[in-house]
């Protein structure tokens, strides 16, 4: 059924930040904020030149450092992303936009303060700090002390760890915001039943997901129509991005681009490559089902505009009160205890889900410290994509909240298993909705959805990290121009597409609205990484059935107090072996055959 004018159902779902601040000028901000610089002046003198001493400090004093350390690191982060999460509801707001500035400059500054901690830390001698590593009173310490030393080579002295913070605030950082304001701020023209009206990013990349085909064409033209004629301004923006990248690993002697990612994520580059190997070497299984949806269509050759067509006749919409049954319905089969955490998202207001002019594109849910619940942003539109886009963050969300247990400083994963709960809690939901129907060719209709939002995750996502490596490479040779970006875009895309799907004209601009690019270097491969990693964990669950339940449950409430490799370990998998990627493609090939079955 045609949608294209979606019924926002959850225009009245806003978030309540209230626990955090009451508004942006909540004089309880700046209290906050004169209060940290009190408690870093006091923490500065009580363990300043008492870390990095002959042979080490006691692990006693050491442990009354790092608890002091994450109480002021766990206060920071409040303040940090009340600010961020007023502006990415509505950046258009000077109100919101002169707090997330202001908050940003008074926590660089008192940043810049504690800095001395963690270089004290990383110029203490190896074998007084593996003493400490080991020492039994610093056990719920253990993998930060000991992952933080992974930074030694690449730490610069305090004085200009303080120049780079500073200068990061008119630099990278104010390129980071405008592009996110460009985003937010670009409306799209759309001509409907003989009237005109605007819409926002999200909303007119909905209508790439609507039956009609005309429909679809024409918001894909009005889309990258816009965005090619915003392209100077968003390729010097991804320029200076590329560049200041390139400079900052020179000058802390990361080896390429992605290594400060791999470095970030504790994982190494082989494991990483080898995955996306392995990703790539599975593009024919794309290539059969773009060639079987185009069948499905009655179409030759699938369009880029086609790519998400809906399959069927299957309801597409639901409202948000529906999504919100599915959901929970889906988790209370396989866990009381992730409906009830999920069931607070929704009672005690975590969520903001009204689409806005103004409202930041995408969605996230946003981790605060072990005190504090995280918030899940989104843009509610009544599409069934829109369901799972809902279920993907309750899972960040029922992660993040399981692993509160944890210190702070192991309270955040890393991205490659941040994404394992999302994913899953997404599975969840699809099975629930597939066991529900009976229609065949409803069944097909939802089948189709999930290979296609699948493979948006693990073919895309290693795409976009080859576009970002082929970026790098061409900016060390010299300005990258819109045209050159254009090209190393359709360079990294062509071999997912292969002669099955057209890129469309325009689709040369798909790179310019990508926020990962601008604010996260490398981040794509961790979804990939992240579905491959839980297609395996979906199996182990079918498999096993109830007992998986309690071992999932402790994988997710370890937080981040462990190395991805040995997270998993835990539950017998190894990332290191080419052999588990594959089984993420068998579960694939299984829902494209299913596919092909229905079809026939």
């Amino acid at each position: 059924m045609s949608n294209s004018n979606p019924t926002k159902s959850a225009s009245n779902i806003v978030w309540n930040l209230r626990r955090l601040f009451t508004s942006p000028d909540d004089p309880k901000i700046e209290q906050s904020l004169t209060a940290l610089q009190a408690r870093i002046t006091a923490f500065d003198k009580a363990y300043r030149s008492s870390i990095n001493v002959a042979g080490g400090p006691s692990a006693a004093h050491l442990l009354t450092a790092l608890r002091d350390y994450e109480a002021i690191q766990a206060e920071m982060a409040k303040s940090n992303n009340y600010a961020y999460l007023v502006y990415a509801a509505d950046t258009q707001p000077d109100a919101h936009r002169s707090l997330m500035q202001r908050v940003e400059e008074a926590l660089t500054a008192l940043g810049n303060l504690l800095i001395f901690f963690d270089l004290e830390w990383l110029g203490l001698a190896d074998d007084a700090a593996q003493r400490l590593i080991a020492d039994p009173v610093l056990a719920n310490y253990r993998y930060y002390l000991q992952s933080a030393r992974r930074f030694k080579p690449h730490t610069l002295s305090e004085n200009e760890e303080r120049l780079n913070n500073e200068k990061n605030m008119t630099g990278i950082n104010a390129w980071q915001r405008l592009f996110t304001e460009y985003n937010s701020a670009t409306q799209f023209k759309w001509d409907e039943n003989g009237s005109s009206k605007t819409l926002n990013q999200s909303e007119i990349l909905a209508l790439i997901r609507n039956p009609d085909r005309q429909v679809r064409q024409r918001a894909h033209e009005t889309f990258y129509g816009s965005l090619e004629s915003q392209r100077d301004v968003r390729a010097f923006i991804y320029d200076t991005r590329f560049q200041d990248h390139l400079v900052n690993n020179r000058l802390r002697g990361y080896q390429s681009p992605i290594h400060p990612r791999n470095v970030a994520n504790d994982i190494d580059g082989a494991t990483v490559e080898a995955m996306m190997k392995v990703v790539e070497r599975n593009f024919p299984l794309a290539h059969r089902y773009f060639g079987l949806k185009a069948k499905l269509l009655g179409l030759d050759k699938l369009q880029i505009y086609d790519q998400y067509a809906p399959v069927g006749e299957v309801k597409r919409t639901l409202s948000y009160d529906q999504a919100r049954n599915k959901i929970t319905t889906a988790l209370t089969r396989f866990s009381p205890q992730f409906a009830d955490i999920s069931t607070r998202f929704f009672n005690e207001n975590w969520i903001d889900a009204a689409p806005r002019t103004g409202k930041i594109g995408g969605a996230f849910c946003s981790p605060i410290n072990p005190a504090e619940p995280p918030f899940i942003l989104m843009s509610y539109n009544d599409q069934l994509y829109d369901v799972m886009t809902l279920a993907h963050e309750l899972g960040h969300g029922i992660h993040f909240y399981l692993s509160a247990k944890q210190t702070g400083f192991n309270y955040n994963c890393s991205l490659p298993v941040a994404e394992t709960a999302s994913v899953f809690a997404e599975m969840l939901v699809f099975e629930d909705l597939l066991a529900e129907m009976t229609d065949e060719r409803d069944r097909l209709s939802l089948i189709c959805h999930k290979i296609e939002d699948s493979f948006a995750t693990v073919y895309r996502q290693t795409v976009l990290t080859r576009f970002e490596s082929l970026a790098y490479d061409a900016r060390a040779k010299g300005r990258l121009s819109a045209q050159k970006i254009n090209e190393l875009w359709l360079q990294a895309n062509a071999p997912y597409y292969g002669q099955v799907l057209q890129m469309t004209d325009g689709y040369e601009y798909g790179w310019s609205y990508i926020p990962h690019f601008i604010g996260s270097p490398f981040y794509c491969y961790a979804y990939s990484f992240g579905l491959l990693l839980t297609l395996g964990l979906y199996g182990m669950y079918r498999h096993e059935g109830a007992s998986f339940v309690p071992k999932y449950t402790q994988l997710l409430e370890s937080g981040g107090s462990l190395a991805a490799k040995d997270q998993m370990a835990l539950i017998g998998i190894d990332i290191t072996d080419t052999v588990f990627w594959q089984v993420g493609f068998d579960e694939l090939a299984r829902l494209v055959g299913e596919a092909e079955g229905l079809v026939k």
